[in-house]
């Protein structure tokens, strides 16, 4: 009787400690996974320096490079299920390149604990000026009547921006020919030229030649209309349903990960989405603010990932 007393004393005691901010009692580490500079890298940094000003401890960024992304996420799933070891990561890594790299250590869906959604990045379709479409509409027609003439630019095979267009290109029954560039910033100098006729990017990397008129948005790969993009009607409004391409950012967990940390951790992150200079800065990077609960993050992951497993398996892409 005096043993289950005293666990449960103990038990309390825990309970009224971490709602005292026990949590955190050290500092966090928190593995970025992709090398600093790019969006997944900003939106970290933001989310860590947040937290650390919120629960008075150091939340240590450490960007963890390689595999497209799998060096980090192996070694998330790896780390003790305490709290101190978080993960910021794009989705693609975790819903995408798994059907594309072989001999994976980790299940993508079942060995990670989602946290919190940051934000999300719709592609758009730009084309170069020169070309004689205004809409998605004339694009199809035009590419219809132009079959294995028009060329289309990617981040490489596999990338997001050839998924995107590849997928595009069989929804709308077209042959374009894909030409992979070593990332997307290769690509835009061509686009510009236009020697190749088509990318599926980001608002944030398209925007520059947006403005300056040197590319023109037909689409955004998104259910609705960008806030920064207003003017340009979503895929399914251009008329081709079914055609989203959208990257987001996402804070992971190991599995096992303490429920009332998850929640911690969510409710501030949600509190830094909705923080109005948050939202400003989201805007200038193209990024377009998600939040919500564990719950609604995990069943993003698990349908994405269901959907891009279809996509590729459909598409017959493979690395070499």
């Amino acid at each position: 009787m005096r043993r289950t007393l005293a666990a449960l004393g103990l038990s309390l005691f825990s309970a009224l400690a971490f709602a005292q901010g026990a949590y955190p009692s050290k500092t966090v580490r928190f593995v970025i996974d992709t090398a600093p500079g790019g969006i997944t890298d900003i939106l970290g940094r933001l989310g860590a320096d947040w937290l650390s000003q919120q629960l008075g401890r150091n939340f240590v960024v450490e960007n963890r490079v390689g595999a497209s992304g799998h060096i980090a996420i192996e070694q998330m799933v790896k780390a003790t299920p305490d709290g101190y070891s978080l993960m910021m990561a794009g989705g693609g890594n975790l819903v995408i390149q798994p059907f594309l790299q072989k001999n994976l250590t980790y299940d993508p869906v079942n060995d990670v604990l989602p946290v919190f959604n940051f934000a999300e990045t719709p592609h758009i379709l730009v084309v170069p000026s020169s070309l004689p479409v205004s809409t998605l509409a004339e694009f199809i027609a035009y590419a219809k009547a132009n079959p294995g003439k028009l060329h289309y630019g990617s981040a490489g095979i596999g990338s997001p921006p050839h998924l995107a267009a590849d997928n595009l290109a069989r929804l709308a029954g077209l042959q374009m020919v894909h030409i992979p560039y070593k990332g997307v910033g290769g690509a835009m100098p061509d686009l510009v030229a236009g020697r190749i006729q088509l990318i599926s990017m980001s608002l944030g990397s398209a925007r520059p030649n947006i403005k300056a008129g040197t590319f023109k948005a037909l689409a955004a790969g998104s259910k609705k209309r960008l806030a920064g993009l207003p003017d340009v009607p979503t895929s399914a409004e251009a008329g081709l349903p079914g055609w989203e391409m959208t990257a987001w950012f996402g804070l992971f967990a190991p599995k096992g990960t303490p429920t009332d940390v998850v929640r911690l951790l969510n409710d501030r992150l949600q509190a830094f989405t909705d923080d109005a200079k948050t939202r400003q800065r989201y805007m200038e990077l193209g990024a377009e603010p998600i939040g919500g609960s564990p719950a609604s993050f995990s069943e993003r992951l698990r349908s994405d990932y269901a959907y891009w497993g279809r996509v590729i398996k459909e598409s017959g892409i493979k690395l070499e």
